[in-house]
């Protein structure tokens, strides 16, 4: 990862970006702003990636969505932003985190594994029938 990429959990002054780039209402980033639940990547102070977390069952750390700027990409930003959400849920008593991809998504697929997630499960019939892969990772 460059030098000059910071990684950090979102702030109030991110609504911008993050309007852009995730797919929820205004209210709700503010409530995940406020509990800690995105990350952001900036290169030289400019915001170029987001994760953004879940909680399945409001117990089990996932990766909802996470995201670099296309002119950002290969850059290990988003491998940047996942050792932040390991630690930090490290240090909250997880031991898992868990992610998924659509199945007509190679990609993010090759990603996850890249990143040593494994696959643990498929829900079908889901995304207009496409379905999706669930992956996890010891962190």
């Amino acid at each position: 990862m460059s030098k000059n990429i910071g990684i950090r959990f979102a702030e109030p002054a991110d609504l911008e970006f993050l309007k852009d780039n995730l797919y929820i209402r205004e209210k709700m980033i503010c409530r995940k702003i406020e509990s800690k639940e995105i990350i952001i990547a900036d290169k030289e102070t400019v915001p170029v990636g987001f994760l953004q977390l879940e909680y399945l069952w409001s117990l089990v750390p996932y990766i909802a969505l996470i995201g670099v700027l296309p002119e950002h990409r290969q850059e290990g930003i988003g491998t940047g932003m996942l050792r932040f959400a390991g630690s930090f849920l490290r240090d909250e008593g997880h031991q898992m985190i868990y992610s998924s991809s659509q199945a007509d998504e190679p990609e993010p697929q090759a990603w996850h594994r890249h990143a040593g997630f494994e696959e643990c499960g498929v829900i079908a019939g889901i995304n207009d029938g496409i379905g999706e892969i669930f992956f996890r990772r010891r962190i």
